[in-house]
């Protein structure tokens, strides 16, 4: 358990802000399944905030069944992003995230995301302006630096730490990495004995014992998760077994029945709120996910390529089930 402010993070495990991923109905399976403490959206562009964009507005929805929430914002004007928090706590949010890790090209060219980290002077104004501005607490995000020769993480979460921040959380890569080679969890254990405030540690947990390895490793209060959990949903319930004293042997795998209603729970809620061609591309991105390491798992996301209509690909999924299942009994 940690405390992010006066928000109680029980257990100290986050789900990850992914952009395109960690919309309500991915954060809501998530969440059912258990595990989790924290679940972040996606991030939101400040200016789309305060501009009032309506698909932003929808993007920001979500139940009380989700809490405790992040939501994190990113952008390069202080002004802005002030606005744009005051959103984040108005709409209820219990955590107003700042995004200073983003690698994405088209973030980086706006001088947002890990941008930010190039400019110590604007990083800080937006971090003084924001806590100023709200009251829930406030969390920020980065990475090691924009690259190897630039990595001054340490004097970004100094400066997070005196002007008031509840948390950082820090992917333990450059920007320059992106997700290529291996997270330096060093780092991170760097990170945990220069601050005193909760250091939440993100890179390469893809399996329980990662989670345990990156706290022993480190001293981090918690661990976030991004890409392993679209693998695996039920991560955070297995990372929280383990936490709580379980051996490996109490670490339960999903069946191929239960892996085949959580796809086919989610692919339909998406077809519901998404429809046409967006739904499509989300589905087939899902797909490569879910059916990683499932048997003939190539063959269909071969096969979902070539299907012209939601209906179509549904059926489909749901049919590669049905053989996987009949050839397992």
């Amino acid at each position: 358990m940690v405390m992010i402010g006066n928000v109680r993070v029980d257990p100290p495990l986050w789900l990850a802000p992914m952009a395109g991923v960690t919309d309500r109905d991915f954060r809501l399976i998530v969440r059912r399944i258990g595990g989790v403490g924290v679940v972040s959206m996606e991030f939101i562009s400040s200016r789309a905030i305060v501009n009032g964009n309506l698909r932003t507005r929808e993007l920001m929805f979500f139940s009380e069944e989700e809490r405790p929430l992040a939501i994190q914002i990113y952008g390069s004007d202080a002004a802005t992003m002030r606005e744009a928090a005051l959103v984040v706590e108005e709409l209820g949010a219990d955590i107003c995230d700042i995004n200073m890790g983003c690698p994405a090209n088209k973030v980086l060219k706006g001088c947002a995301g890990a941008a930010l980290m190039g400019d110590m002077a604007l990083a800080e104004e937006i971090v003084s302006s924001v806590k100023k501005a709200i009251s829930i607490p406030l969390t920020v995000k980065f990475r090691l630096g924009l690259d190897d020769c630039r990595r001054n993480y340490l004097d970004l979460g100094r400066m997070c730490e005196a002007n008031g921040v509840a948390a950082v959380a820090m992917h333990a890569r450059t920007a320059r990495q992106m997700f290529t080679g291996e997270a330096d969890w060093t780092h991170l254990a760097k990170l945990k004995e220069t601050l005193q405030i909760p250091v939440i540690g993100n890179g390469d947990v893809k399996e329980p014992e990662d989670a345990l390895r990156m706290r022993e490793a480190t001293g981090c209060d918690g661990v976030m998760v991004g890409r392993g959990a679209t693998r695996n949903p039920w991560l955070f319930r297995q990372i929280a077994v383990r936490m709580s004293g379980g051996g490996p042997g109490a670490i339960t795998e999903p069946s191929l029945a239960d892996r085949r209603d959580l796809i086919l729970g989610h692919f339909r809620m998406v077809a519901e709120r998404e429809g046409g061609t967006w739904a499509l591309h989300k589905l087939r991105k899902f797909t490569g996910w879910y059916t990683h390491g499932l048997p003939n798992g190539r063959h269909l996301r071969q096969n979902i390529n070539q299907l012209p209509d939601v209906p179509a690909f549904l059926a489909a999924v749901e049919e590669f089930f049905d053989e996987i299942l009949a050839e397992a009994a």
